[in-house]
């Protein structure tokens, strides 16, 4: 078996993988080898074929490709090695971190100084929300109608399921393929983007429907209709010939689980600290392997940052770890991240937070003391940042409601 050599394997060739690898090189770490079991870098955003991406990067809108196509460019010129179509089959964290991985070349094994888990997240499929109904073609996930080719068309007038920022990017693949979807359906009464976007449906001519769901999925051999139900009992037949059931992601964290790391039952991806380390502090983690789901623009940040974090623990720079305290969550907050905290300065800037319902107020306490808040409304699926205190010696609360 073939046997390779680095100072840090990442392991996921999305914005966060990229954008590590590229900060790792300019940080100096010598030998920085990307694996994506995929044929092309650039994770989720190469097939979109729509813009606006890469403003924050590059200083310049692109589509979906080619800001993809940028990112594997600038880890390349950086000096990162970048290996597609390689799967890892397990991570073994005896003595040495020892990573078994399948290509095109048949086995190898990687052993490495530094781990960064950059693996991303998934969109919930039709079985995972118990959608009832027959099983006829034309029902997909937003990724499976943006990998299809362009000239290929899986439907003329689909029904779109959800209201996140991938749905919206759906509405515009869907336009840009000559489709003419003929609803958008949210189970919430409200958008899970920020109200502002929905302008996008508006001026596209396309209904939103609020506080429905999917009763049942019906046609043979295509879909011919859905019923949608309310809360009041009532239901509706919507004629189309397609459904894209778009968000409801899930952090890809099977490698995690694999490799026996603690895993959040809040984000379900890895636990870590301020520094994006692991519960085995070799191993690092960054991107939408944390949490569902932050943007392109936001995971590529982050994939950096964290990067800068290793290079600064390969220099044995950062607070070492052992004596962490934890990050509790009150009612109705669905998770934060990070959640634990290693006394010392330095890290992550702000604690990452959703929340279950639309709540009046949040806050972050430890003991009785407020450290930091927030007012207004938060609300379900959408970014909610606030300071990191630095130098903590006891546990925190994120905690909601009035009091906050």
């Amino acid at each position: 078996m073939n046997e390779h050599r680095c100072d840090v394997l990442i392991v996921g060739a999305g914005p966060a993988g990229l954008g590590a690898a590229a900060r790792l090189r300019e940080r100096g770490v010598s030998r920085v080898l990307v694996v994506d079991r995929e044929a092309e870098a650039g994770g989720v955003p190469r097939h979109c074929h729509h813009s606006p991406f890469g403003m924050r990067e590059f200083g310049r809108i692109l589509t979906g490709r080619g800001y993809a196509r940028r990112l594997a460019e600038r880890a390349i010129v950086a000096g990162a090695e970048i290996r597609l179509r390689t799967s890892v089959v397990s991570i073994d964290r005896d003595e040495d971190l020892s990573v078994l991985v399948t290509g095109d070349d048949g086995p190898a094994l990687i052993r490495a100084f530094r781990i960064m888990l950059a693996t991303g997240g998934r969109e919930m499929p039709r079985a995972a929300r118990l959608i009832s109904g027959e099983r006829p073609l034309g029902v997909i996930n937003t990724g499976a109608l943006q990998a299809m080719p362009p000239q290929l068309a899986a439907f003329r007038r689909p029904l779109i399921l959800g209201t996140e920022l991938v749905a919206l990017s759906a509405l515009l693949t869907c336009r840009g393929r000559g489709m003419r979807p003929v609803m958008m359906v949210e189970e919430t009464p409200y958008p899970l983007v920020r109200p502002a976007f929905m302008a996008l449906p508006r001026l596209l001519g396309v209904p939103v429907r609020y506080g429905a769901r999917v009763l049942d999925i019906r046609g043979r051999p295509r879909v011919e209709a859905v019923t949608l139900g309310f809360p009041d009992g009532s239901a509706e037949d919507i004629a189309c010939d397609g459904v894209v059931f778009a968000g409801r992601f899930t952090p890809e964290s099977a490698l995690a689980r694999i490799a026996g790391l603690d895993v959040d039952a809040g984000t379900g991806g890895p636990v870590i600290d301020q520094f994006g380390r692991c519960s085995d502090p070799r191993i690092f983690a960054a991107g939408n392997v944390l949490r569902p789901v932050e943007t392109a623009g936001w995971c590529w940040a982050e994939g950096g940052q964290i990067a800068g974090f290793m290079a600064q623990e390969l220099a044995g720079g950062l607070p070492p770890p052992g004596r962490e305290v934890a990050v509790h969550r009150g009612a109705g907050v669905a998770y934060a991240v990070p959640q634990r905290l290693v006394p010392g300065e330095g890290g992550l800037d702000s604690l990452q937070l959703r929340v279950e319902r639309p709540v009046r107020g949040l806050s972050v306490a430890a003991g009785s003391t407020i450290l930091a808040r927030v007012g207004g409304t938060a609300m379900p699926a959408r970014r909610i940042a606030l300071p990191l205190p630095s130098g903590v010696t006891e546990s925190l609360t994120v905690q909601t409601g009035p009091s906050a």
